[in-house]
């Protein structure tokens, strides 16, 4: 994943040796964005717990260097383990979090905790370490099933599974530290990030990474619902732009919250014959299962505020993600 070039010289300026903590850094968008923090100069000190991630990308960059990437396990609910990693720490992008609906439906109690209770932790932590700046990681999911599209960060949000609510409170909470302790935070609302490094193995794994993965396999894609169903896909490097764009924001940020999407959506069924067409295996048909509960019928980002705020402008097109997505997994299953 490259930054575009116009960029780059303007978040180097701002990063290249500033210290960062990057909460759940060793998970798929953490891991990408700790790859754009170490090749814009930063010195970056992680935390994770690894439940649902592993050490097996974070370790090459601690080996490439060791100086500027160092690795705290444990979790955002562990006060200890959150002062180690947070020391120091100039800039504060907060990633961790049990990231799935259906998960968060199995386990609403613990997905409470970890991402309303951890995200109050994560900031008294970064208050406590005085911390400039805190980038948190929201999710589209806040405005749950309401019909009006595009998605914009007016809208009042409608919730409708644990893991939304829970991060919907994090937005508050996020807006709540900025008004009562002068910390500059913002919210990003990502909409449907998908891309190389995605874990496709889980039951909750996400569309894109578990298409991909079946297709691959030679097995049809499962289709929950009808497919009608429309998302905005994100291709990681422009999550990861977004994010780098919002900690060098020179705005005082007060809580915004901010869609992080490309503003253009397509149908699951879309996405499924796309991808079975890129992968050249047409034939392979959609297999249709019912729908889940707390999932939206559809999903598109009104990008505005972000351009107007974060001067932030989506650089990787759907098909260019999803052709370099398919591109590592053949990759990673060939073992090169």
């Amino acid at each position: 994943m490259k930054l575009p070039a116009e960029k780059v010289a303007k978040l180097r300026t701002f990063y290249e040796g500033r210290e960062v903590c990057v909460t759940g850094g060793a998970g798929f968008i953490g891991g990408h964005l700790c790859d754009a923090l170490l090749s814009l100069g930063a010195a970056i000190r992680v935390i994770d717990d690894l439940s649902n991630s592993s050490l097996e990308h974070l370790s090459g960059l601690i080996d490439l260097e060791p100086e500027r990437v160092r690795f705290v396990h444990g979790s955002i609910l562990d006060d200890d383990a959150l002062k180690e990693a947070m020391a120091g720490a100039q800039s504060v992008f907060h990633l961790a979090a049990m990231g799935s609906v259906p998960l968060s439906i199995e386990k609403p109690q613990r997905t409470w905790s970890v991402n309303a209770t951890g995200t109050v932790r994560v900031l008294e932590a970064a208050r406590g370490a005085k911390a400039q700046r805190v980038v948190y990681a929201a999710s589209s999911s806040a405005y749950g099933d309401q019909p009006e599209l595009p998605k914009v960060e007016s809208q009042i949000p409608k919730p409708l599974s644990p893991y939304a609510a829970s991060k919907l409170a994090g937005e508050h909470l996020m807006s709540v530290w900025a008004n009562c302790y002068a910390l500059s935070t913002a919210s990003l609302r990502y909409f449907n990030i998908f891309g190389p490094r995605q874990n496709p193995d889980s039951a909750y794994a996400a569309v894109v990474a578990s298409f991909v993965k079946s297709v691959l396999a030679g097995e049809p894609p499962t289709v929950f619902g009808d497919g009608s169903q429309t998302r905005d896909f994100t291709f990681v490097g422009n999550a990861v732009l977004a994010t780098l764009l919002a900690g060098a924001c020179q705005s005082r940020l007060s809580g915004q919250v901010v869609n992080v999407g490309t503003g253009r959506r397509v149908s699951i069924l879309e996405l499924a014959t796309g991808l079975t067409r890129q992968c050249a295996v047409p034939h392979l048909q959609p297999v249709f299962r019912p729908s889940r509960t707390g999932d939206v019928a559809h999903s598109l980002a009104d990008i505005t505020q972000a351009r107007n705020l974060l001067g932030y402008e989506p650089f990787t097109a759907l098909e260019d993600g999803l052709g370099e997505t398919v591109e590592w997994y053949k990759r990673a299953l060939a073992g090169i």
